[in-house]
């Protein structure tokens, strides 16, 4: 059997939207995650960058379930000696609305440069306006 590898230039991209309004975060991400790593596609590899983009809309409208909401929270080191701050899921919601979902993401995605490279072909916006009209997205169910 021979592998098969897909030159960057012959790769066929497309566009695809989600609508994130009263959609889970997780759910939401996952789908996000599949359609910006390629594994939606027949000629998926793990070490290419082969996948799609995706427009995420209403993001500051995303749901948890449960207690998350005041439960869940998201570190960050300052890289001084008792430097870790925290932020819980509704404090992160109100001064930057797009964040919890790109970070979860980004931990859906590969570690390292590609897994990088992979999660700038997410564009998330919290409203529903967008710059990216003239590249006619598809629209996808999450």
């Amino acid at each position: 059997m021979k592998t098969i590898f897909e030159k960057p230039a012959s790769v066929e991209r497309k566009w695809y939207i989600i609508d994130a309004e009263g959609k889970v975060l997780g759910r939401v991400a996952a789908k996000v995650a599949t359609i910006v790593r390629g594994k939606n596609k027949a000629t998926f590899v793990p070490n290419q960058e082969i996948g799609d983009y995706v427009i995420v809309l209403n993001a500051d409208k995303v749901v948890i379930t449960g207690k998350k909401a005041e439960q869940k929270m998201y570190y960050k080191h300052t890289g001084y000696v008792g430097g870790l701050k925290t932020n819980s899921f509704n404090k992160v919601m109100e001064k930057h609305p797009t964040q919890p979902l790109e970070l979860a993401i980004k931990g859906m995605l590969p570690k390292g440069p590609l897994g990088r490279k992979m999660a700038k072909n997410a564009k998330i916006y919290a409203g529903t306006e967008h710059p990216h009209s003239g590249q006619k997205p598809v629209p996808v169910e999450a």
